[in-house]
């Protein structure tokens, strides 16, 4: 028997739907209810690697927390990473087939992937009860829907109903609904069973007219109104949200400063959001027309275009401003893209990721990285092995995480190897990774998620605390990264409960509603 599917698409892209899937997929959690996310095709910088070595879109992975499962590449089959203007490296199941500009892609690659995307699918509902499919950008596109494989294409391939999501708080939310619709062919039209307003602020009750207008208008009912939450954070899928960028730019007294520099092409920034968690950190993006200040540590996060993003650095002024605060003895941390970034040169012979052969990195270690075509994707153990009061005070523990670069770096004078990674995609190798200076001041390293080690963020957050004359937080104060993740959930899913009708969604899919749900007795 076939899983039931439902599939929420957006008036248009960052409207919240990776949020809501995640949201939903919680809930037939609690519910009792084996329940899998799916995007056929994502567009994102953000990405992760599975057990298996296999890339797949980061908001795949939340929604897959969310589900209680391990992430999984056929919940996101086809991952698009841009590379440049225009252009972006094309992952099918996990794994890299080239880079490929919009218009190659558009009219000669995505329809060969279909077959893929059905595989795919038709897995995951005969393993689980639900399938909760999310679409992208907006199903409304007349120029990309001869050939679109992520909207109403795989609402006709699941035969599922679909869910309408808009964003209020932008503005012109009814009309975006109403003209989405309008825009619709009739059959796929007939497949929208309802409509999701997100993201609202105020009172409620003051939008009940609206509500009426648009049920009227459409003939399809208001299945929701959600709240713009705040208090708690669900991961993003690529872009860095508008409250944290602003937040950024305020001082906040009685908290460890953490500048994270926003680099044009920056991936993976989720690496960061455990810091963030945390009590006690003020983290803050800085970007073109920011000031950097005076941090209490630097952050140089991925980048999917290191040597351009490097270019960037010397450009906007922000590399003279890294290299100023290093002299005043702030610690440096380069993630990935940023460990290639924080050493002297930068080599890119093939032209594998931009069109400039070399550059100067930013000087801060002695280390020199060559780019080229083998992409490496695993998760990874390892042992911090490196010294100084940073890496040695956590010397000999494990941490885990995973990689995904392209490029070799080669340690010179002054600086040993940080980590020791003894585990790669469950298979026992003894290979050495990152770099750290004599000091301790300056290291880097190609493990991502490094941050969601609790024992080894709170030793350098303990330090740094250290450092401004603060004791050490105790234990009752700070939470893990996977308990703060499923505090995070639960919240969500019970904001998203009592928010939209859950009985008229099971009634849309044809699904028994559970009695708890029934008496309303949801699980958050």
């Amino acid at each position: 028997m076939k899983a039931n599917c439902i599939m929420l698409q957006g008036t248009g892209s960052h409207v919240g739907k990776s949020v809501l899937v995640s949201a939903l997929c919680r809930i037939f959690l609690q519910d009792g209810y084996k329940v899998v996310p799916f995007k056929s095709q994502n567009m994102a910088l953000n990405s992760y690697v599975t057990r298996d070595g296999g890339e797949m879109g980061r908001a795949q992975v939340v929604q897959a927390e969310a589900a209680g499962l391990a992430p999984s590449v056929l919940m996101n089959p086809v991952l698009l990473k841009p590379t440049g203007q225009a252009t972006s490296q094309v992952i099918v199941l996990g794994r890299p087939v080239g880079n490929l500009s919009a218009k190659e892609y558009h009219e000669k690659y995505n329809m060969q992937a279909l077959g893929v995307v059905r595989e795919s699918l038709d897995r995951l509902r005969s393993d689980f009860e639900i399938v909760v499919i999310e679409g992208a950008g907006s199903p409304a596109e007349v120029n990309l829907q001869a050939t679109e494989i992520v909207n109403m294409r795989i609402a006709r391939m699941a035969d599922c109903p679909v869910i309408l999501v808009a964003d209020i708080d932008k503005g012109g939310a009814l009309a975006s609904v109403v003209g989405t619709l309008e825009l619709l062919d009739p059959a796929d039209r007939s497949r929208v069973a309802g409509i999701l307003i997100n993201k609202f602020r105020g009172d409620v009750k003051l939008f009940h007219p609206a509500v009426d207008f648009l049920e009227k208008k459409t003939g399809v009912p208001v299945l929701g109104i959600i709240p713009y939450f705040q208090g708690f954070r669900v991961q993003e899928e690529d872009t860095i949200p508008e409250d944290t960028l602003r937040a950024g730019k305020k001082t906040v007294e009685n908290k460890i400063d953490i500048a994270v520099v926003n680099l044009p092409h920056i991936s993976n920034f989720t690496d960061f959001d455990p810091l963030e968690d945390e009590p006690d950190v003020q983290l803050r993006y800085v970007g073109k027309g920011d000031k950097l200040g005076s941090p209490d540590m630097i952050i140089i996060p991925g980048s999917k275009n290191t040597i351009h993003d490097m270019a960037y650095l010397e450009k906007s002024g922000l590399a003279r401003e890294i290299r100023e605060q290093e002299i005043r003895g702030i610690p440096i941390v380069g993630i990935c893209g940023g460990f290639q970034i924080i050493g002297k040169e930068l080599h890119d012979p093939l032209h594998t990721e931009s069109d400039i052969d070399s550059i100067k990195g930013l000087g801060l270690l002695d280390i020199t990285t060559t780019f080229d075509p083998e992409k490496i994707t695993t998760q990874v153990s390892a042992e911090v092995i490196g010294s100084g009061s940073f890496l040695g005070g956590v010397g000999g523990s494990t941490v885990t995480g995973y990689e995904i670069h392209m490029g070799r770096t080669d340690l010179g004078e002054g600086v040993e190897p940080a980590f020791r990674i003894f585990e790669r995609s469950a298979k026992e190798v003894n290979i050495l990774d990152g770099a750290v200076r004599s000091d301790g001041r300056v290291f880097g390293t190609y493990i991502h998620g490094i941050f969601d080690n609790d024992t080894f963020r709170r030793h350098i957050l303990d330090l740094i605390r250290e450092d401004k004359g603060w004791g050490p937080l105790s234990a009752d104060e700070v939470l893990t990264v996977f308990e703060q993740r499923e505090k995070d959930f639960n919240k969500l899913a019970d904001v998203v409960r009592n928010s939209m009708d859950i009985d008229k969604l099971y009634e849309i899919m044809n699904l028994e509603i559970p009695e708890k749900v029934a008496k309303g007795q949801g699980a958050g």
